[in-house]
């Protein structure tokens, strides 16, 4: 987590609006996850990982608030 995504954070007015889209995006990421450990694509599971690290972060910086 850097200064700048505590800024964004902050900045970011309505919280609890981007909190349920997140969580979709969430869902959406695993589901896609799944469907690329099933398909046996190391490539794609390493890019829905990154993703749902990202994710992550903003669901743990935006629950703080």
């Amino acid at each position: 987590m850097t200064v700048e995504d505590v800024i964004k954070a902050y900045r970011c007015r309505e919280p609890e609006k981007r909190i349920p889209v997140l969580r979709l995006e969430l869902d959406y990421e695993l589901a896609l996850l799944h469907e690329a450990m099933v398909e046996n694509n190391p490539h794609l599971v390493d890019q829905c990982k990154s993703r749902l690290r990202e994710l992550r972060r903003e669901m743990i910086m935006l629950e703080a608030l």
